[in-house]
């Protein structure tokens, strides 16, 4: 249910957030590659570019939302890089709220304003989105209802805005998919209209190939949505190395290129991809010295050294993805928890010392239930694990 809201608001706030300018209010050239050009400040991680480039917008252009729009977005993507660390929130949401009191200044005056419109449903889209993260799911759903009437109007305005299909191509292609991933939510379908996956994918492959704005978040989609869903990582590998090459010190692009390849099972590839992510984690490059990034990249390098038989290199990696996890989990423990657990008691089941064994599997079964780590932990209890 909740996967299932968020990806309604994900569809609002895309469908609004990357328009092209409307066909009605031509713009200086400057414009929309000054956009482009901050946009990719972002994708880079180069934060204090893209400031400087949209306080500038707003400098040349006061009265247009685009620049305040684009200036929360660096809070948004600081957010995504560190999801545990809330301490962006506030100042996210406060400047949510200014493009909204902008847009609805502009909307007093011209009530079919596109730009306005646009902006203001993909501010309202993205102040639920967050909230959906952060499982404040009433004011989550009040945002979507308030976003979704603003977000049709805007798109019947410019219906020749390849951008837009962004949102639209998300929302056909999960509508499709989700209820028959969580069949309790089939009989809520009755209140939103269909999906239509190939649709759906269709048109995000539009957009990622043809968009202006909007051509690295299809790409993003594509591959998450073929990695999770589609069960092809190879077709999801296609879309990851080219947000990788556009932009190599993404942590987010290059840690799904990793898991990706673990996916595909060339493991030799992700342990490469993450040994990276660990030296640039070391480096202390933004958004790779989170604890979520380095706990991720931690797991498999230690899977690599174990499917090695460098069992004491393992160990160490391990050791460090438990160290993280007890770090963040603080809501439930984590499949990167409980797997170093797993791994840890059968490396030492290999190594001879049973006790030390026998308390990381009885760990596992004082924890919540991952997949079928308790049958697993049991097992090893009853027999020593041996390669």
């Amino acid at each position: 249910m909740k996967k299932f809201l968020l990806i309604l608001f994900i569809s609002i706030s895309f469908i609004s957030i990357y328009p092209h300018t409307a066909n009605t209010q031509v713009q200086p050239a400057s414009f929309d590659s000054t956009i482009v050009k901050g946009i990719k400040q972002i994708y880079d991680i180069k934060f204090d570019d893209a400031e400087k480039t949209f306080k500038g917008l707003i400098a040349n252009y006061p009265n247009k939302p685009q620049g305040r729009f684009f200036l929360a977005m660096i809070d948004w993507w600081k957010i995504m890089l560190d999801p545990d660390n809330e301490s962006y929130d506030e100042i996210f949401f406060q400047k949510l709220e200014d493009v909204i009191y902008q847009c609805d200044d502009i909307l007093k005056k011209d009530p079919n304003n596109e730009e306005a419109l646009f902006f203001k449903g993909g501010a309202i889209g993205f102040r639920g989105r967050l909230r959906a993260y952060r499982d404040s799911w009433l004011k989550a759903a009040d945002d979507g209802r308030l976003a979704l009437p603003i977000v049709e109007k805007a798109s019947k305005l410019d219906p020749k805005n390849v951008d837009v299909q962004l949102g639209f191509g998300i929302y056909n292609y999960y509508a499709a998919v989700i209820p028959d991933e969580f069949p309790l939510i089939k009989p809520l379908m009755i209140f939103f209209p269909s999906g239509d996956k190939k649709k759906g994918i269709v048109q995000l492959t539009n957009v990622a190939m043809n968009g202006m704005y909007a051509k690295y978040e299809a790409r993003y989609f594509l591959m998450t949505l073929n990695f999770s869903y589609e069960n092809n990582p190879f077709k999801a590998d296609e879309w990851a190395q080219m947000l990788t090459r556009d932009f190599p010190d993404n942590p987010v692009f290059e840690r799904w290129r990793g898991r990706i390849k673990a996916k595909e099972g060339n493991y030799f590839a992700s342990d490469s991809i993450f040994k990276d992510v660990l030296i640039k984690a070391y480096k202390n490059i933004p958004g790779y010295n989170s604890t979520n990034a380095k706990r991720e990249a931690a797991y498999y390098v230690g899977f690599e050294y174990r499917l090695m038989k460098n069992l004491d290199s393992a160990k160490v990696y391990f050791d460090k993805c438990a160290k993280y996890s007890l770090e963040l989990d603080k809501k439930a423990p984590s499949g990167f928890l409980i797997n170093s657990y797993l791994y840890l008691g059968m490396i030492n089941d290999e190594w001879g010392n049973r006790p030390v064994a026998i308390n990381y599997y009885k760990q596992i079964l004082d924890l919540k239930e991952y997949k079928n780590s308790h049958s697993i932990a049991e097992e090893y209890l009853k027999t020593p694990y041996r390669r």
